[in-house]
């Protein structure tokens, strides 16, 4: 149980940040921004989830916040340990089943693309991409991470599918793609 009595601690004012090992870190280096990163997709997820006014999709989202926080607590985990424990807060594979699973049932309704889709649509579906772009933000800084550190492959694998499972769901929020903005090659060349 995570207990806050006190914000702030001054603990970080020469710019380092602790990690769960009991380590501290720069708080630009590689790990951090990438849980920054994860934290921005997760706040562009609670104002994609404000839009959504309750229902399925919002209580989806909702779920996935949670896994967000629980990504963050993997990466501010350094070690190549990726076993769960009581300890140790670790994303693992039925996370990123779930989303696969989501993915599959949403996508049963979308007719086939025939091409890329404009970031817009209703405004449900435009607060749905501003989330997914962010989310492919929080993965890039995880493989840039990866590259130099150990990361927990099934968080990997869950920052990917979640930009897919974004995608998917902004279809959904536009009529089942009916809504969707197609983008036109060239359409504004003079």
């Amino acid at each position: 149980m995570v207990k806050l009595n006190k914000i702030y601690t001054r603990t970080g004012d020469e710019g380092t940040t602790g990690l769960v090992d009991g380590s501290r870190t720069a708080k630009h280096s590689p790990r951090i921004a990438a849980i920054g990163k994860v934290d921005a997709a997760n706040s562009a997820l609670g104002l994609a989830a404000v839009s959504l006014a309750g229902g399925e999709h919002a209580e989806a989202m909702h779920r996935i916040q949670n896994d967000l926080f629980d990504l963050g607590a993997d990466l501010a985990t350094p070690g190549e340990d990726f076993t769960p424990s009581e300890m140790t807060l670790r994303i693992v594979a039925s996370q990123v089943d779930w989303l696969e699973t989501e993915i599959d049932r949403l996508n049963e309704a979308l007719a086939p693309l025939t091409s890329f889709v404009l970031p817009g649509g209703t405004e449900a579906a435009a607060r749905v991409h501003v989330a997914r772009a962010a989310a492919r933000e929080a993965e890039r800084a995880m493989t840039e991470l990866a590259e130099a550190e150990p990361v927990n492959p099934a968080a990997l694998a869950y920052a990917n599918r979640l930009s897919d499972h974004l995608f998917v769901l902004a279809r959904v929020l536009n009529d089942n793609g009916a809504g969707d903005v197609k983008w036109v090659p060239g359409a504004n060349r003079t």
